[in-house]
Parts: structure tokens; C-alpha cells; sequence
């Protein structure tokens, strides 16, 4: 209890509450989940389309983040690039892709301004697309009754990283608490990571027991656990980014999450981190099979 007349601060545990985003962010949520769910079903042209927008519109965001300057043909002819590196995949698969990602670099290590940067957002969403295209496969409409390991792989990775996301909005918000990264992020809590890395592994080993019960329950758990570790070390890298450009949103495209970056963070450590475990596992040609048949 303070005494008379202290001028410290009272500890307000309602205070730390603030949900006025959640409106728009579910709203915004409930939309996402369905373009990304129907995109991951029918697969083929159609996901490769939505993931050619989504990254188009990261890489968007990242060029006017790097340079802090309003759009350029030059900036959007890169964008449409990223796009056209994902819709080719389901036609020509790796070459293709990785062919126009190193055109795009090409050019970009040849124009003035922030070359770096440039170069590490075409390379890294490349490798991004690369790995969510091939964790998916160039199969269209999953066939009721059969085992679409692509439409499975997609799923396993969407779900641990979207609890995790929607645990440590809800326990962050809820519980508060020491700071997890104050010079990056001073929104993120410990509570927040500990109930994001608790429900993404819980959904994750939940889904893994249902849609592959004959692999060993460890290895779901870990490749639960790890993912959602990763997903939120690319939410945080992407705020460090962010605070180096001195940006607090990378754009405002959705309601209350911010841009397409401030969403897909997330999902691309973990994207990478399954393609590796697929690729190592079982080969290219088998990177979701690789993940969830052991």
C-alpha cells in the first residue's frame, strides 16, 4: 500500500488490457483463414497465385520500407517480379522460380539506392515462396478420402503458427507482464511467447495426431514446438527491421494487424524450417511427406 502523500505510480492490472483492435482483428482474421484455406485446398495455379500476391505485397512493403520513398516503377517492376516467382512455380518448379527471383536480383544489384536491402528481400522471400510452394506441391483439388500430404504439410504449418500468433495476442494482452524485447519490440511480453509457444504446440501435436496417428507423437511435438519457436523469431525480426528504418507498421493493408509483412512474418521461418525437414527427410520431390510420415 502506498503511503500518504507518494507520488509512485499504483500498479493497474486492468490497465495493460487494451482490446480495442480486436474487432478488426478477427474480422480481418476470419478473412485471411478462409482465402488461405480455399487457396491451400485447391492448390496448383490457384495457391500459387494467392502466395505470389501475398509475398508481391510483402516485397511491396519492403521496398518502400528500405528505400523511404514513395513507389518507383523500378520498385514495382520488382514486385511483380516476386509475384511472377511464385505463379511459375506449378509450371516449371524450382528452376523457374529461382530463375526469376535471380533476375530480379540481377537488376536490382545494378540500380542506385539501398542495394543491400534490396538484395536480401528478393533472396530471402524467394527462398519463402520456394519453400511454402514446395511444402504444398504442384498437385490441384485434394481428392476427398485420399492424403494430400501438401494439403496436410500446409495445414500443420498454418495451425502451429496462427495458435501461436492467437496465444500470445490473448495471454500478452491478458497476463502482460516483463518485456520479452524492449528495444525491439516493446509490445511483446514473456507471457505473451510462453502462451504463443504453449498453444502452438498444443495445436500443432493435436493436428499431427489426427492427420498422421501412425508417426511418432515426439516428432510432432517437436516439429510443433520448433515451428512456433521460429514464428515468433520472425516476428521479431522483422521488428527489428522495422526499428532500424525507424517504421511501426509496415503498411495498413489489413485492419487492426497492420501490413502484409506485420502478418506473414510469422510463417516464413517456420515455412523454411518444414521445407528443410522435408527436403532432408524424403527428397524435393517429397517435402511434405518428408514432414508428416516418419
Amino acid at each position: 500500500m502506498s503511503e500518504p502523500g507518494s507520488t509512485r505510480p499504483r500498479l493497474d492490472p486492468l490497465a495493460r488490457r487494451s482490446w480495442t483492435d480486436l474487432g478488426p482483428r478477427l474480422a480481418s482474421a476470419a478473412v485471411l483463414l478462409v482465402i488461405a484455406a480455399v487457396g491451400l485446398y485447391l492448390g496448383g495455379f490457384v495457391f500459387a497465385a494467392l502466395v505470389g500476391a501475398a509475398f508481391a505485397g510483402c516485397y511491396r512493403e519492403w521496398e518502400r520500407m528500405v528505400t523511404l520513398q514513395p513507389l518507383t516503377p523500378f520498385g514495382a517492376a520488382l514486385i511483380g517480379l516476386v509475384g511472377l516467382a511464385a505463379l511459375i512455380y506449378p509450371w516449371l518448379g524450382l528452376p523457374g522460380t529461382a530463375g526469376v527471383v535471380a533476375a530480379a536480383m540481377l537488376v536490382a544489384a545494378f540500380v542506385p539506392g539501398p542495394r543491400g536491402w534490396r538484395l536480401a528481400g528478393l533472396l530471402f522471400y524467394g527462398i519463402v515462396i520456394v519453400a511454402i510452394m514446395a511444402l504444398r506441391g504442384t498437385a490441384s483439388w485434394a481428392v476427398p478420402g485420399s492424403f494430400d500430404a501438401g494439403l496436410w504439410g500446409g495445414l500443420f504449418l498454418g495451425t502451429a503458427i496462427w495458435a501461436t500468433d492467437t496465444g500470445a495476442y490473448f495471454t500478452g494482452r491478458q497476463v502482460g507482464g516483463e518485456k520479452l524485447a524492449p528495444d525491439i519490440s516493446p509490445g511483446k511480453t514473456w507471457s505473451g511467447a510462453i502462451g504463443g509457444f504453449a498453444l502452438g504446440t498444443l495445436a500443432g501435436l493435436v493436428l499431427w495426431l489426427l492427420i498422421v496417428p501412425a508417426s511418432p507423437w515426439w516428432i510432432g511435438l517437436g516439429l510443433a514446438a520448433t515451428t512456433s519457436i521460429l514464428g515468433q523469431a520472425g516476428d521479431l525480426a522483422e521488428s527489428a527491421i522495422k526499428r532500424r528504418f525507424r517504421v511501426k507498421d509496415s503498411g495498413d493493408i489489413i485492419p487492426g494487424h497492420g501490413g502484409l509483412m506485420d502478418r506473414l512474418d510469422s510463417l516464413t521461418f517456420g515455412a523454411i524450417f518444414l521445407f528443410a525437414v522435408g527436403l532432408l527427410h524424403s527428397g524435393y520431390d517429397a517435402v511434405a511427406a518428408g514432414v508428416l510420415l516418419w
